[in-house]
């Protein structure tokens, strides 16, 4: 048989990389001033999921909250009484809890372990996976007039 002979190996062309998801534009977060004057703090409640216990700390707007008897710690980035996304921007259509949200951060020894936002009215929306608590916004604290 001689159906391979006389023929000559071709290199493939230039291999092309595909993209296989589109990347996210980075989001931008935009807390009105009325806003932001009008409101100081977080309540999430934590659910120990081992203990079958909930526990709601109070979590300052712009600080950080340790978790009694652990390593976590909640950073409240912004509040959002009435959350809208505008495009890439999210923000709050009034002072209203309308559709309350946090951005939160939340870290165990360090390490990342949730950053996203928490809403009171959809507390499954963006859910955190943590093996052992859980974490949901019930409610916002007005700043003193």
């Amino acid at each position: 048989m001689t159906a391979c002979q006389g023929k000559s190996e071709q290199s493939p062309g230039s291999l092309q990389p595909t993209v296989s998801h589109k990347i996210a534009k980075e989001k931008n977060v935009v807390v009105p001033p009325e806003v932001e004057r009008s409101w100081k703090a977080v309540k999430i409640a934590v659910i120990d999921k081992r203990r079958a216990t909930e526990n709601i700390y109070t979590v300052p707007i712009g600080g950080v909250f340790r978790l009694p008897s652990s390593n976590l710690t909640i950073a409240a980035e912004a509040f959002l009484p009435s959350f809208v996304m505008e495009g890439t921007t999210m923000t709050s259509s009034s002072n209203k809890l309308d559709n309350p949200g946090v951005k939160v951060r939340i870290t165990d020894s360090g390490q990342p372990v949730f950053s996203g936002w928490l809403f009171s009215r959809f507390p499954t929306t963006h859910a955190v996976t943590h093996p052992k608590f859980g974490f949901t916004l019930v409610g916002a604290v007005p700043a003193s007039k």
